[in-house]
């Protein structure tokens, strides 16, 4: 299995297997908290190899400097078949999330669990917007 994309981004769709991602980051610039993060998509291309055939468990989860979970983890399965012909298949994952809220500035971390075992890691920061003199 290989991570070929793994992104935090302001919206993501998929069109016949094609991944499209729009505005990638990784921090949020907020006056005050807490905040409710109005819009973001998770997206991930994963490949599979012929061998890694069948169901897979997968799990997002974004935590907090402490550990702590600020959402619901997401978990879900997906079943992976390659066309005779083809060694991989690559499967996109789309996450939607609105009203993402945030209670402290800091420095928060976006996990991508594949069967049980953790496969990537996305930083993310909350950060408040500079004070003007």
């Amino acid at each position: 299995m290989e991570i070929e994309a793994f992104l935090l981004c302001d919206a993501a769709t998929e069109q016949q297997g094609k991944l499209n991602v729009l505005g990638a980051f990784d921090n949020i610039w907020v006056r005050q908290l807490p905040v409710k993060h109005p819009q973001c998509s998770i997206a991930a291309r994963i490949r599979f190899d012929r061998t890694e055939e069948g169901s897979h468990s997968v799990k997002i989860q974004i935590i907090d400097e402490d550990g702590q979970n600020i959402a619901p983890k997401l978990e879900g399965n997906i079943s992976v078949r390659t066309s005779p012909g083809l060694d991989s298949l690559a499967t996109n994952l789309i996450l939607n999330i609105q009203g993402l809220e945030f209670k402290q500035y800091g420095r928060f971390q976006i996990d991508l669990v594949v069967d049980d075992q953790l496969q990537a890691s996305l930083p993310l920061r909350v950060s408040e917007v500079p004070k003007q003199a």
